[in-house]
C-alpha cells in the first residue's frame, strides 16, 4: 500500500527479496498539470509494469473496501507513504497485521509530514522505522530503525530519496526477521508531531535569522515552499545561502563589512543586487543571499537573471512595501 515515488524502493524491495505480493492499492489516479491530465501514481506505474493486482479505492472507510482488503488472504501488509488511514477493520485482517515504513526515527515526527519538519526544525539527524500499525498516529509499536545525518545544504526531496532507499532495506531486514523480532512500545514523553503541511507554512518571516529562513527553503520543497512577496507578486525561493552570521548564527560566517556593521537595513530589504549576488537581510543582523528564485507566472531562474530582468535594485523590500532612502530603520510599517 503506498502511493508516491518513495513507495516504490519498497515494493520493488518485496519482489527482489521473493515475496508474493497479492495486490498492491494506491490511491486514484488524479488531475495533475495545466492540463489537467489524468496523473497515475508511481507506485501504480511500477506495479503495472511488473504484472501486479493494481486497486485505487476512492475510499477505504466502505464495506466493500474493506471485503475486498480482507480477500487477499494475506499474511501481512505492508504500508509506505499510502495516503488513507486505515481503520481497525484493515490493521487486523492480515495475518502479521500492517507493517509501516515511517520515514523519521519514532516516536520524533509522527504524522504526514516528518522530513520537512526535521529540516525545518534543526536537526541533526533523521532516519526509517519500521512499526506494526495501530489504530493511533503512528504511534504503533516498533520493529526496527535506522538513522542518518541530514546535511546542511540537502532539500527535502533529496532526503525522501535517500530515505526511500534505507527504508527498503528496513523493511526487507524487517520481513526477514518477522518472526523473531520483538515489537517494542513508543516512548511517549519523546514524542513530537509533523503535521500536514499548509500553503501559509512557507510564507517567509524575514525578522528570523538566515539559518532558520534557509531551512525552511530547504524543507517546505516541493511544497508549499518557502515565498515571499516582491513587488506585489508571490515569489518562490528555491535556493539560498545564509551569508552574513552574527555570533548567535555561527555558520558560514565570513569577515566582517562596513557595510554589514554599520548600515541600518530592515529584515527583508535587498541589500545587494549585483551581478550573481542577491542579498536579503533577516534578522538578528543576518543576511540571506538567494540564488535560485521563481516569481510568479514565470520560470524558475538564476539570481543574475532575476535581477537583470526584473531590474531588482538595493532597497527594494521582500514581503513588504520598497524602503525609500529616508525610511531605512524604521521598522516594519
Amino acid at each position: 500500500m503506498g502511493t508516491p515515488e518513495t513507495a516504490v524502493p519498497t515494493l520493488k524491495r518485496c519482489l527482489d527479496d521473493g515475496h508474493e505480493v497479492v495486490a498492491v492499492w494506491t490511491q486514484p489516479d488524479r488531475p495533475a498539470g495545466r492540463g489537467n491530465k489524468l496523473s497515475v501514481p508511481p507506485v501504480k506505474e511500477f506495479a503495472l509494469a511488473h504484472g501486479l493486482t493494481v486497486h485505487q479505492p476512492a475510499k477505504v472507510k466502505t464495506e466493500e473496501a474493506r471485503a475486498l482488503f480482507a480477500s487477499h488472504d494475506a499474511d501481512a501488509a505492508v504500508v509506505v507513504a499510502y495516503g488513507r488511514i486505515l481503520p481497525a477493520s484493515f490493521l487486523s485482517a492480515p495475518r502479521r497485521g500492517c507493517i509501516n515504513v515511517h520515514f523519521s526515527l519514532l516516536p520524533k515526527y509522527r504524522g504526514a509530514a516528518p522530513v520537512n519538519w526535521a529540516i525545518v526544525r534543526g536537526e541533526t539527524q533523521t532516519g526509517v522505522t519500521t512499526m506494526q500499525i495501530d489504530e493511533g498516529l503512528d504511534t504503533g509499536a516498533l520493529y526496527l530503525q535506522r538513522a542518518t545525518p541530514l546535511g546542511d545544504d540537502e532539500t527535502a526531496p533529496q532526503v525522501l530519496a535517500r530515505l526511500a532507499v534505507l527504508g527498503a532495506e528496513l523493511l526487507g531486514e524487517t520481513l526477514m526477521r518477522l518472526d523473531k523480532l520483538e515489537p517494542r512500545p513508543q516512548r511517549e514523553a519523546e514524542a513530537t508531531h509533523a503535521p500536514i503541511l499548509r500553503r501559509e507554512d512557507g510564507l517567509i518571516d524575514w525578522n528570523a535569522g538566515a539559518t532558520e529562513i534557509d531551512r525552511r527553503v530547504r524543507g517546505f520543497q516541493p511544497w508549499p515552499n518557502a515565498h515571499t512577496q516582491f513587488r506585489g507578486q508571490r515569489l518562490v525561493i528555491h535556493q539560498a545561502e545564509p551569508q552574513y552570521i552574527h555570533q548567535t548564527e555561527p555558520r558560514h560566517a565570513p569577515e566582517e563589512s562596513a557595510e554589514a556593521s554599520s548600515d541600518n537595513t530592515v529584515a527583508g530589504e535587498i541589500v545587494n543586487a549585483h551581478g550573481d549576488s542577491l542579498e536579503v537581510a533577516c534578522g538578528d543582523g543576518t543576511r540571506l543571499r538567494l540564488s535560485e528564485v521563481q516569481l510568479e507566472g514565470k520560470r524558475r531562474m538564476s539570481a543574475r537573471d532575476f535581477i537583470n530582468g526584473m531590474r531588482v535594485r538595493a532597497g527594494e523590500r521582500l514581503g513588504g512595501e520598497d524602503i525609500g532612502e529616508g525610511e531605512k530603520g524604521k521598522g516594519e510599517r
